[in-house]
């Protein structure tokens, strides 16, 4: 039986792992008074017919605190990568200078900064609820496995107390990601 129950613990595990990294996605996209890459992964671009991910039409750097800056491969698309920047809501003001645009990162106000730090405990909670989603799934197929007589009633306690620990581990993740990102977005 406890072959069964490691085996469901990975794949809860691996579940959880990927409600993780879909909230590191998201977190990684608000941004704090500091430049990153990270701040236009989402902005996506108007080129070659389609909408392409910036990253696919140029490279983004870094060269100052308060900057960023993006090489734009193709001359063509520069008019609409500079656009898809202004209007991704990142409140950014982007300026062309050739097949460069540059990014200027405004200080952050204490409103914004404010309005940033509601947007990261939503993208927590919406973390919560998936791993959540992930323990009830945990919890269903061994409440199933006990009713088909599959595992015993103790081995279905003890399975659901596995996964109960599994979830609290990755509730306290979540809660010290968020804590992170609101010292660091709330840094002045």
């Amino acid at each position: 039986m406890s072959a069964d129950l490691n085996g469901l613990l990975e794949d809860l595990t691996r579940r959880m792992d990927g409600a993780m990294e879909s909230l590191r996605r998201d977190l990684s996209g608000l941004r704090s008074g500091r430049a990153s890459p990270n701040l236009l992964e989402p902005v996506r671009v108007e080129a070659y017919g389609s909408e392409v991910p910036l990253s696919q039409v140029g490279s983004i750097a870094v060269p100052e605190a308060r900057m960023l800056t993006v090489s734009v491969w193709d001359r063509s698309v520069v008019g609409a990568v500079e656009r898809a920047i202004r209007d991704a809501g990142l409140g950014l003001n982007p300026a062309a200078d050739g097949q460069t645009i540059r990014v200027p990162i405004p200080m952050l106000t204490e409103e914004r900064r404010n309005e940033l730090a509601r947007a990261a405990g939503r993208y927590a909670e919406n973390g919560k609820i998936a791993i959540r989603n992930v323990r009830r799934d945990g919890m269903d197929q061994a409440k199933t496995l006990e009713k088909k007589s599959e595992i015993s009633q103790d081995d279905q306690k003890t399975w659901n107390d596995a996964i109960q620990k599994l979830t609290d581990q990755y509730i306290k993740k979540v809660d010290d990601m968020l804590a992170d990102k609101e010292r660091e977005i709330k840094q002045v």
